[in-house]
């Protein structure tokens, strides 16, 4: 079991930046791979971005890729989400999600604990 709460969410204008943490609960975090997850306003969940156990294997969406830096703190239980150059359409609440098995999933569906989100605003 693990418990998953996020911070660092709120209003920013087109181009500035925000860093989302997502700290986790449970003495085995290093063996759970960790995405991050948005949802827009009337759209689906969608993948923004996953990274491993060890830290050695990181993905990212096609929309994000460029802006957005995943990286995660094995000691202090923490997985971030550096997020640089934001848009308008990136505004979104910001769910952490934990999983584990032999491949980093990038499927809402395979990620069985998650965080309440943080709401991140863009403005133009």
């Amino acid at each position: 079991q693990v418990q998953l709460e996020e911070s660092g969410g709120g209003l920013v204008q087109a181009g500035g930046s925000l860093r989302l943490s997502c700290a986790a609960s449970g003495r085995t975090f290093s063996t759970y791979d960790m995405g991050w997850f948005r949802q827009g306003p009337g759209k689906e969940r969608e993948f923004v971005s996953a990274v491993s156990g060890s830290g050695l294997s990181i993905y990212y969406s096609d929309s994000v890729k460029g802006r957005f830096t995943i990286s995660r703190d094995n000691v202090r239980k923490t997985v971030y989400l550096q997020m640089n150059t934001l848009k308008p359409e990136d505004t979104a609440v910001y769910y952490c999600a934990a999983s584990y098995g032999l491949v980093v999933p990038k499927d809402t569906n395979q990620y069985p604990y998650w965080g309440q989100g943080t709401q991140v605003t863009v403005s133009s």
